[in-house]
């Protein structure tokens, strides 16, 4: 493969001799170094599911207590994802990705410390700033250096690494947690990793070549597109692609412009559904099963070996985003999803839980690699990291809801698993949204934002 010599053809922009690329050993260290940061993140997201169920036996905390514990940290999320999709847009993915997991690594460490109820939620509130903000981002990075026939499968790879993450989770909760009284403690400390990983992220990871150029760094871009020629033997054209088109600063506006409005509201539309069935299940599940007799260690358990049907689901997803496409994958997850989650509200004995909830993790697990496939696609250049983290955010606000929501249903109908029926309901209003998505299988990233539909539609 080789790029057209001088006077032959257009000569090809940057972004073209990305997409036209093979995977190589460049785009797998992006992907890992990108994954680890990923991996990182679920993990700390998942400890406090095991955390919450030892406090509430050390701390007597009351399920309203609880539920506050899961859900500040969500609140942080929802507010670093909006803030870190500008910010990116703004300064770079590489450097935000950086400070994100610097900042939710300290506060991880601090959070161990903690004295009091009040102490662990400020500092859980700073974890989700963080951790908002990365999930995002990273996705953006990886989507805008990934071949274009191979994006949609390299992105579930990405999300594929947070059930790496979650399995960490468990497994630090059922031989850390449980061990003894201080067992959260050290099972936080170590959640504390992410911020010495933010080096190896600053120091190993490349720039995005799409925001170098809109920033006029076309020397940096140029030298970054060349490196990943060579890593793929692909030789480099003989002069350097021209610049950019500049573009006028995009705002957060312009995803409800009249080009964008569609496919905004369906994102949004699905990251709120998937939010809330996905940590209102989730985050309760260890304090659930203790509800309902079971031991912390036989709670701890049968979390782990759920845990473990999510990386079948994500690999499930990858094939078929490429092969389906997108939506019909993530519509086809998330239907799955709602039948499981009524299943297992249905289920009563240890082996009906393990194998419903089994089937959760898996069709959960799947959507949310479709749906990150999904999202960076969506927007184009100037707003993607921003429409991105917005959706994120949006959904984030239902992951705030949902674990405040457990407690009520409970109390209303007098019976711990009617939430499950909830959750079914919430996955099947996310799959109702995939219909207003666009599909993007095959297709290149689009570098400028779509016209609207009809001259009379154009906004000001």
């Amino acid at each position: 493969m080789t790029n057209p010599a001088p006077g032959d053809a257009a000569p090809l922009s940057r972004t073209e001799r990305l997409d036209r690329l093979p995977f190589t050993r460049r785009h797998g260290r992006l992907l890992v170094g990108s994954g680890v940061g990923w991996a990182l993140d679920a993990m700390d997201v998942g400890l406090i599911s095991f955390v919450m169920a030892a406090l509430a036996a050390q701390w007597q905390l009351s399920t309203g207590e609880l539920s506050l514990v899961a859900s500040i940290g969500f609140l942080g999320m929802a507010l670093g994802a909006t803030l870190g999709g500008l910010l990116a847009d703004r300064y770079g993915r590489r450097q935000v990705f950086a400070l994100t997991l610097l900042v939710y690594g300290l506060a991880t460490g601090a959070a161990a410390l903690s004295t009091g109820l009040v102490m662990l939620l400020a500092l859980r509130f700073v974890i989700g700033l963080g951790l908002g903000a990365e999930l995002p981002v990273a996705s953006t990075l990886v989507s805008e250096y990934a071949p274009r026939r191979l994006r949609g499968r390299v992105v579930v790879a990405l999300e594929a690494f947070w059930a790496v993450g979650w399995t960490a989770a468990a497994l630090l909760g059922f031989f850390v947690v449980r061990a003894d009284d201080d067992g959260w403690r050290w099972a936080l400390a170590i959640g504390a990793v992410p911020a010495v990983y933010a080096v190896v992220v600053r120091r190993a990871l490349p720039e995005s070549v799409r925001f170098l150029e809109r920033r006029g760094r076309t020397a940096e871009a140029e030298a970054a597109v060349r490196e990943y020629e060579a890593s793929a033997g692909v030789p480099a054209p003989a002069q350097p692609s021209p610049p950019a088109v500049a573009e006028p600063a995009a705002r957060a506006r312009a995803l409800w412009s009249a080009a964008l409005r569609r496919r905004t509201a369906g994102l949004w539309l699905v990251w709120f559904g998937v939010n809330f069935s996905y940590y209102g299940a989730f985050i309760w599940l260890p304090t659930l099963l203790v509800q309902r007799g079971f031991t912390l260690t036989q709670s701890f358990g049968y979390v782990l070996v759920i845990t473990l049907a999510q990386l079948p689901g994500y690999f499930v997803a990858a094939v078929l985003v490429e092969r389906w496409g997108r939506r019909p994958t993530l519509a086809t997850f998330l239907v799955g999803s709602a039948v499981a989650a009524g299943l297992f509200g249905l289920a009563g004995s240890p082996a009906t839980i393990l194998a419903a909830g089994m089937l959760l993790s898996f069709f959960n697990l799947g959507a949310w690699g479709a749906l990150y496939a999904v999202t960076p696609e969506v927007y184009a250049t100037s707003v993607r990291s921003t429409g991105a983290g917005a959706a994120a955010g949006f959904g984030r606000i239902a992951s705030i809801l949902a674990p405040l929501s457990v407690p009520v249903v409970q109390q209303v109908t007098g019976v711990s698993w009617t939430v499950f029926g909830l959750f079914a309901l919430f996955f099947l209003v996310a799959a109702a949204g995939c219909a207003l998505l666009p599909e993007m299988r095959g297709r290149a990233l689009e570098e400028e934002l779509p016209e609207p539909a009809h001259p009379l539609a154009r906004t000001s």
